[in-house]
């Protein structure tokens, strides 16, 4: 910003002041001889007057209206210097005026005055300006601080409508940040009763929300997230708040994980506790049970009993045999085997056998190069089978019943096994407990609920992973996670 100051200089003011008080006293002069010329014409009568007298007056009276002429258009100039800086400072251009000598004192007080409160405009807004280069600056820092938050953040108004966000917001919620202001925080959430009144009473009191864990669906996913929210004011009637949402599906799903083997050691545990205790008397039991059924062979009535209690018998040996195999600890090995050819030979199987029988069609949508994975043959049979087994059960009845299983490379060291049917599904009260040991979903006596917690400590102690797809709506549909063994690698097992 250019600061012009005015001219200080002694020689010049000294000459200004000077000339400025000769202009006068010349004006004086020229009024006090014009005024006695028109005396003297008066009292004489006779307009000659001596002409030197008059030569002189008329010079005199010449020179000051040119001093006066010049004064003014001075003075002009001046003023018009001034306005030029007025309208200057409106434009915010703050400059001081610059004139070498100023006619009068009020003009040289009237100017040194505009200056000096140019200098304080000038050091007010440079004051006000680095106020707003820091304002700025923090709003910068803070600006990257939220966009750089892990968790998505939403600035609501008291109507619950978003009035900022930041980048993870247009990453959730799939949707540009213009859109997203302006929208519904319900809208854009679909809470459940208890969440919304949740949500109500905390507008409602102005209470803080910390780390509520909410299940929503974002687009066809179901997530669960961790919601926090802080009102900006809160001794103030102003409802406007900030709301974070961090997606905690994984974590959700780690702790399960966790939570599972957890169960896994403790029903290991049991297993090997009490699986030999068990053997030996199920063992005297059926023995003398089909004593019992020779020794009275004629007696229908009692055949029927001993049978029954022969069945039972063996059901509960074969119990425990899958506890037995839920709790064995395999060693780490180095077999591999071809997935492919695995879910082929065992669909093969049951088509020739439980499934030909139920008229369930089977689509195989598996890739057309091998996939060798880590794990026996064997182990991947038994996760087949237990998946094939839930299926046929789940068709039972229904009409047009459909088993699909495809095989997909999805990353360079994951093979996804995928198998689906069109039956009713998981009811998603059961959905978190479907790998607990003995749970199951079947009829009394229909499963003894080890399947699939076998299934999944098997792929487990393999490093692999399965899981139930809760974003399937047309039947049951589980995903395996295997670890792919590259070409170089694999010492396939057909």
């Amino acid at each position: 910003m250019l600061a012009l100051v005015q001219n200080d200089n002694p020689v010049a003011l000294y000459i200004s002041r000077l000339g400025h008080v000769l202009g006068w006293i010349l004006v004086s002069t020229t009024l006090v001889m014009t005024i006695m010329l028109l005396i003297y014409v008066g009292h004489v009568g006779d307009l000659l007057m001596p002409t030197a007298l008059a030569v002189v007056t008329v010079v005199l009276l010449l020179v000051s209206i040119v001093w006066l002429l010049y004064r003014m258009l001075r003075y002009r100039s001046v003023l018009q210097t001034l306005h030029t800086g007025i309208l200057g400072a409106q434009e915010g251009t703050l400059e001081t005026l610059n004139v070498m000598s100023l006619p009068g004192v009020r003009m040289r007080r009237l100017i040194g005055d505009y200056n000096l409160m140019m200098t304080y405009l000038q050091r007010i807004f440079a004051t006000v300006e680095e106020c707003q280069n820091r304002v700025l600056t923090d709003r910068n820092k803070i600006n990257a601080i939220l966009q750089s938050l892990p968790c998505v953040l939403l600035s609501v108004d008291n109507d619950l409508r978003v009035s900022a966000v930041n980048t993870l917001a247009e990453s959730m919620f799939r949707i540009s940040e213009k859109a997203l202001i302006g929208s519904s925080l319900f809208d854009l959430l679909e809470f459940g009763e208890m969440d919304r009144a949740l949500l109500r009473d905390a507008f409602l009191y102005k209470h803080r929300i910390c780390n509520q864990e909410i299940e929503t669906r974002l687009g066809d996913s179901l997530v669960h997230l961790s919601l926090n929210l802080s009102f900006i004011i809160e001794n103030d009637t102003n409802m406007d708040a900030v709301i974070t949402l961090q997606d905690i599906s994984d974590y959700k799903h780690l702790q399960e994980n966790v939570c599972n083997q957890e169960k896994l050691v403790a029903m290991g545990t049991l297993a090997a506790g009490v699986a030999h205790e068990l053997n030996t008397p199920l063992g005297n039991i059926l023995g003398h049970a089909q004593l019992v059924g020779n020794a009275i062979s004629k007696d229908q009535k009692l055949q029927q009993w001993v049978q029954t209690i022969c069945n039972e018998t063996r059901r509960c040996s074969r119990i425990i045999d899958d506890l037995l195999q839920y709790a064995h600890r395999e060693e780490c090995t180095e077999d591999t085997c071809d997935i492919n050819n695995v879910v082929t030979e065992v669909t093969e199987a049951y088509i020739n056998c439980r499934i030909k029988r139920y008229n369930i069609n089977v689509e195989l949508d598996l890739v057309s190069l091998p996939l060798p994975v880590e794990g026996s043959c064997g182990q991947m049979e038994i996760v087949l089978v237990n998946l094939l087994s839930n299926s046929i059960q789940a068709l039972v009845g229904r009409p047009a019943p459909l088993i699909k299983l495809s095989t997909r490379l999805t990353e360079s060291n994951v093979v996804t096994l995928i198998v689906e049917d069109n039956g009713d599904g998981v009811p998603p009260e059961a959905r978190g407990r479907i790998f607990d040991p003995f749970f199951t979903t079947k009829d009394v006596g229909s499963g003894t609920g080890l399947g699939l917690a076998i299934c999944h400590a098997i792929l487990k102690r393999g490093g692999a992973s399965i899981r139930y797809d809760n974003n399937y709506s047309d039947g049951a549909r589980f995903i395996i996670d295997l670890l792919y063994v590259h070409s170089n690698e694999a010492d396939v097992v057909l």
